[in-house]
């Protein structure tokens, strides 16, 4: 499974202040998500990491739609009589749900996980992933004080990001891969270094926790110092493209 991008980072918005808005009250009266319109007319908003990083082509995330969609093609029967559009249509139907299915699992490991960080009570099932994930970190960090989820923000954009302290910038990544093949991509270092960057730039180490979403192991990657100046490098372009693209001085 592809990496795991959560709903609430993907497309929303922060305050300057740090204070996340995913959500305004319409003319109706009713909640609905922020949108690029409520930015430009509040004034105070800021686009999410994550909502800059996905305008950069993700070779990772497109192979894997790809296998879903070849995955979906040799389990779906087709119907005598049955036309090409509706077959497609049905495959494409079958993939997207499978897709669905998949991100869904990764959302939850990773909210067992961020529970169990913030010392909530973690059934058997979340247990085991929030234990590996702990013991990774250790063995790599030694014991620390994480905090989970601090939102921040800058003049031009914000975010969450999943583990920090004084010394340690962590992103947490849920993949079906056998460990022993996962790799730092760009994105990977977009996010790190925004994060760090956003939220002060203490010189602190930066790297990806993949949780395997199928056998509960945890694996922590590290990034090297020069990559991480080139993915801020990537995303600072990204958002002045974003910026200039969407009118947003």
């Amino acid at each position: 499974m592809t990496d795991n991008i959560r709903p609430s980072e993907s497309t929303h918005y922060y305050r300057i202040d740090g204070t996340p808005v995913y959500t305004v009250i319409g003319k109706n009266g009713e909640e609905r998500p922020t949108t690029l319109r409520d930015l430009k007319k509040m004034g105070d908003l800021v686009p999410s990491v994550t909502s800059i990083i996905k305008l950069a082509a993700r070779p990772m995330l497109q192979q894997w739609i790809i296998d879903q969609h070849i995955l979906a093609c040799l389990t779906t029967e087709r119907y005598e009589n049955e036309s090409e559009e509706a077959y497609i249509a049905r495959i494409k139907a079958d993939a997207n749900e499978q897709s669905k299915k998949a991100m869904e699992k990764g959302t939850i490991v990773h909210a067992w996980v961020q529970g169990g960080f913030e010392g909530e009570p973690l059934d058997k099932d979340a247990e085991i992933y929030f234990k590996n994930a702990k013991a990774e970190l250790e063995k790599e960090c030694g014991k620390q004080d994480w905090v989970c989820e601090l939102p921040f923000a800058t003049e031009r954009y914000g975010g969450k990001v999943d583990l920090q302290t004084e010394k340690y910038v962590i992103d947490i990544k849920t993949t079906e891969k056998d460990l022993d093949t996962v790799k730092i991509w760009d994105d990977h270092l977009l996010q790190l270094s925004a994060y760090r960057e956003g939220t002060g730039n203490k010189g602190q180490q930066c790297g990806i926790l993949f949780i395997n979403i199928l056998t509960a192991e945890a694996k922590l990657l590290w990034v090297e110092e020069e990559e991480l100046s080139r993915g801020l490098d990537c995303f600072n372009a990204l958002l002045d493209f974003w910026r200039a693209k969407n009118r947003v001085k």
